[in-house]
């Protein structure tokens, strides 16, 4: 990126984990020259793969003067999500991948790239604080899934292996289990950090008077593998709880 010959980068990319290296990407790039993220659900082989358009299109917004400073797209089924935002909805449409409340801010029609707006408020690239580039290893962060009937023994089991945070995907955007609550109490008086997501697709996770009694922080409209991302690169930075909800609600 710091060739003064390139004009931006084009990464192609498999679509189950597109969005977790695209938000990783978003944080740690020091530079507003576009990054573009595509991939493709179906095959080269099938008939009307899309992977050969997503590929044009993503180097035709690479090569947008307006993709400059938005942090990392992505391209695919002729929209252009932020990665904040968009996520994989389907296991196999081509448009599987949308911003559901959100929205796209782009479009490609025609062969020319049409941009809805100009800014991405949220925190990115160049205005990141996140440095990685003397990091080894990041810390470990899972993700536990709640659901009828859930217990301890996973945050147990997470806590024994070294984790450093949790990401817990709520049911709904609050409910935890009685008995998964005492294992994340015992987890927080071990010093690991916990975060309130849901297993739901959209929705926010506001701040409610039960992060500040159980000492969770809230995902905001995070979903837990992007929530994973921003927690594993804000434990380079700090332990500190109202520091790390600071950035959940800003990056």
């Amino acid at each position: 990126m710091s060739d003064e010959e390139v004009d931006g980068i084009v990464i192609t990319h498999g679509t189950d984990t597109l969005e977790e290296t695209a938000y990783f990407l978003h944080f740690v790039i020091k530079s507003h020259k576009p990054v573009v993220i595509v991939g493709a659900v179906r095959p080269a082989t099938a008939i009307s793969a899309d992977g050969p358009l997503n590929l044009y299109n993503g180097v035709k917004v690479a090569c947008e003067c307006q993709s400059h400073g938005k942090g990392v797209l992505v391209v695919l089924n002729d929209r252009v999500g932020s990665v904040r935002y968009i996520g994989k909805m389907n296991t196999t449409t081509v448009d599987s991948f949308k911003a559901l409340e959100q929205g796209y801010i782009g479009a490609i029609v025609g062969g020319e790239v049409h941009f809805f707006y100009k800014d991405i408020t949220r925190l990115h690239t160049v205005d990141s604080i996140f440095d990685v580039e003397s990091i080894v290893e990041l810390p470990k962060v899972p993700i536990i899934y709640s659901h009828l009937g859930d217990d301890r023994h996973l945050y147990d089991a997470a806590v024994q292996v070294g984790s450093k945070g949790i990401i817990v995907a709520t049911a709904g955007g609050y409910t935890i289990s009685k008995q998964a609550e005492q294992g994340i109490q015992d987890a927080l008086k071990k010093g690991v950090v916990i975060i309130r997501s849901s297993r739901l697709s959209t929705g926010i996770v506001s701040r409610t008077s039960m992060d500040n009694q159980q000492h969770y922080i809230a995902a905001d409209p995070l979903n837990p593998q992007k929530a994973r991302i921003l927690l594993m690169l804000a434990l380079t930075v700090t332990n500190d709880k109202d520091e790390i909800q600071h950035f959940f609600r800003t990056y």
